[in-house]
């Protein structure tokens, strides 16, 4: 694949954050995770700016289940961002990154008594309510500990997003939310309006992930403005925020056509000030959930080739130490990427192979026929945009251990997670004797 001269240095090699990825390889070791942290500055701000400029309130909260670590966090909050949470263990990572709990809101379709006990305890800024079981569970919670906690209800709007179904999630077949169309936001609603220790703030949907276009989250936004219109007039309900989630597109492959990231924002915004115009209700403070589009093409995955084996007239594979256990998505998802032979970023494409991993499953293959220079062992591999939903997915598959996370800022390196050992593998491994 062509690639900016800027992006390459005198040795051949493909630059990133400032750094030579040859030497990011030969310092950290592969398979290594490798962030820009610049780029998702930039991408931040992207989304806040452009709330700025609509002088609308507003939050803009970071998906962490994209990628979450300390680290990440710390940069969230330097930023300016809100974050969502789904786990006890997310939200803890939020607390040890000392990050604001007033900006915190947690999602989950399944929560936990502990988990809503240690969101309650941390007096979190928002729970977004799920299901009627969480109602009660939550009731009850609060009760105990006679205090009060803003929520939301999540809501499904029947938006069937043009994405992989195992992403998509406004639709009315999903496990998360109350549908609206059947009538049980409503229900949650008439459950929450005048509760005496669940702040009801308004409404919440996503309508799933990799979405190219506004029209949907527009869509979305009316449905929305439509229910919160209809429990105005009938139930006198003033809805102080508006969550149109997140699932905003980003680049993996040439194919891929995203907007701007501050494109969303204006559209929404737009959009939503004409169904505003009129009513006798005020603007509510309007929240998004970007999570991909902020990390996702700020980070890539460096790997070393191995074994490589050619079948005449079908494929050459070209397996690296890595595979599905770091990135799980082409074998979950069919999804696509690009990459790109970092020692030899300034060779012209010479042979089509196929990017396989070292997983003992046929299915482990990061990239199908790519065109690249010609290999050899030892070469480095940068697949792109693998910064979300990487390690936040990695597994242990084949008991190989979690790769290192670096973080790339003003030509410095930083190791802001260590990768595993074999001991860290077998830690928690306990001996069996009869």
């Amino acid at each position: 694949m062509k690639i900016e001269a800027s992006k390459i240095n005198q040795k051949g090699h493909l630059m990133f954050g400032g750094l030579d990825t040859v030497e990011l390889a030969k310092k950290y070791g592969t398979p290594v995770y490798i962030y820009d942290v610049s780029m998702i500055r930039h991408n931040c701000r992207a989304f806040v700016d452009s709330f700025k400029k609509q002088q609308v309130a507003f939050q803009v909260a970071y998906a962490s289940k994209a990628f979450s670590s300390i680290a990440m966090m710390q940069v969230a909050k330097q930023e300016g961002m809100s974050i969502d949470v789904v786990s006890e263990a997310e939200l803890y990572t939020a607390l040890q990154a000392g990050f604001p709990v007033e900006r915190i809101h947690m999602h989950g379709n399944n929560k936990s008594e502990a988990e809503l006990e240690m969101a309650i305890t941390n007096r979190i800024g928002c729970i977004v309510i799920d299901n009627f079981y969480e109602i009660t569970l939550l009731d009850r919670l609060l009760r105990k500990h006679d205090c009060q906690m803003d929520v939301l209800i999540r809501v499904t709007p029947g938006i069937e997003s043009e994405t992989h179904k195992y992403i998509m999630t406004g639709n009315v077949d999903s496990k998360f939310g109350f549908s609206i169309q059947n009538g049980q936001a409503e229900q949650a609603f008439l459950q929450l309006q005048h509760h005496d220790y669940i702040q009801l703030k308004g409404l919440h949907c996503h309508i799933g992930s990799q979405i190219f276009d506004s029209d949907r989250f527009i869509m979305a936004a009316e449905i929305l403005f439509d229910e919160l219109r209809d429990w105005n007039q009938k139930y006198g309900f003033v809805s102080e925020v508006l969550n149109l989630g997140g699932g905003f597109g980003i680049r993996y492959t040439s194919s891929d056509k995203p907007l701007p990231l501050e494109v969303y924002a204006e559209e929404i915004v737009k959009a939503l000030k004409q169904y505003w115009d009129g009513v006798d209700f005020p603007f509510p403070e309007i929240w998004i959930e970007p999570g991909r589009s902020i990390v996702g093409e700020a980070g890539m995955t460096l790997y070393t080739v191995g074994s490589m084996k050619d079948i005449p007239g079908i494929r050459r594979y070209v397996a690296v130490d890595g595979g599905m256990a770091d990135n799980i998505r082409p074998a979950l998802y069919e999804a696509e990427y690009e990459c790109i032979v970092a020692n030899k970023a300034d060779q012209p494409d010479r042979e089509v192979v196929s990017i396989a991993g070292k997983c003992c499953e046929s299915g482990d293959m990061l990239i199908k026929d790519i065109a690249l220079p010609d290999l050899e062992a030892n070469d480095i591999i940068a697949v792109l945009a693998t910064g979300a939903y990487g390690y936040s997915m990695a597994s242990h598959y084949n008991r190989f251990a979690n790769a290192p996370v670096v973080f790339l800022e003003n030509g410095v390196d930083h190791l802001v997670v260590r990768g595993e050992t074999y001991k860290d593998v077998v830690r928690n491994d306990l001996p069996y004797e009869e």
